[in-house]
């Protein structure tokens, strides 16, 4: 296996969760039509381009052994299930008005990975590390009380995506290959669902003139570059670190809600997002100073 390399790791993960923090304006692009359409183009679309790329840069001997490790295969079609439910609910918050409550979910999602490396991977945390987390819970249960009710967008993309990253890391199979064999394995389900709706905006053919359809077309490389650069970061942090990293995201999708689609940031919610950011920040000092002296 590829050793680590947490300055590489960093890189891809920085890639990867500033794309996802600009998906909202990709989204917002397409509104129009559904969410469960737009999830089952991006699997056809990322299906196609993702074995157009794995053509292109190669990677001997892959499918070889996944055939002859039908264990491998199962992990990546439960892990292809968990990416599908979090795009489609993601998608259809940012289209629905629902941007703090995402935003909510990829703050708490952190806070899964801290708690699942540790319980399930018997990773350790820091003094440092320890505060940065609970500076990060303060804020979360403070959004959480503030939202009044058990908020059900932010736990599944939380859970979800949680689970999705601790499999990939866990699971012996590259990147690219593994996000490939993901998604085909998705596309029957694809394309049952367009034979079963043939009035689907995508389904007709005036649809294909629009430049909506291009935006459709784009939800391949939109979606793999960004998931092959956090499967391969996963190689080279520590899940905690990892899940750190993910406040870019979120920070970027609650700047786009409040700045550009104009959903409301109570005086309680924005005290609670400090919290989150001071956690971040502290967490962050103390990642940099372990990485120079590992250096």
């Amino acid at each position: 296996m590829q050793a680590a390399n947490p300055r590489r790791g960093y890189i891809l993960g920085l890639t990867a969760y500033i794309i996802w923090g600009l998906f909202p304006l990709y989204f917002k692009a397409i509104a129009s039509v559904p969410a469960v359409e737009i999830i089952v183009h991006r699997v056809l679309w990322s299906a196609l381009f993702g074995s157009l790329l794995l053509l292109v840069w190669k990677h001997p001997g892959w499918w070889r052994e996944l055939r002859e490790n039908p264990r491998r295969l199962a992990i990546l079609a439960l892990s292809g299930t968990l990416i599908a439910a979090n795009w489609l609910t993601y998608v259809w918050s940012v289209n629905n008005g629902r941007m703090l409550e995402a935003s909510l979910g990829y703050y708490i999602n952190p806070l899964v990975n801290v708690l699942l490396g540790m319980l399930l991977l018997g990773e350790r945390l820091r003094r440092m590390q320890w505060l940065a987390v609970g500076l990060a819970t303060v804020g979360v249960a403070q959004q959480v009380w503030q939202v009044g009710s058990l908020p059900w967008v932010s736990l599944i993309l939380a859970l979800t995506f949680g689970f999705y990253g601790l499999i990939r890391k866990q699971a012996p199979v590259k990147a690219l290959p593994g996000l490939v064999v993901e998604t085909w394995m998705l596309v029957p389900i694809a394309l049952g669902w367009l034979l079963l709706n043939p009035v689907a905006t995508s389904a007709q053919a005036a649809f294909w003139t629009t430049s909506e359809a291009w935006w459709l077309v784009a939800a391949g490389p939109i979606t793999l570059v960004p998931l092959v650069s956090f499967n391969a970061a996963a190689r080279h942090l520590p899940y905690t670190t990892l899940g750190f990293l993910q406040y870019i995201a979120p920070t970027l999708v609650l700047s786009q809600a409040v700045l550009l689609f104009g959903e409301h940031l109570s005086s309680s919610t924005l005290t609670a997002f400090v919290f989150i950011w001071a956690g971040l920040a502290i967490y962050s000092v103390d990642a940099w100073f372990s990485l120079r002296r590992r250096a």
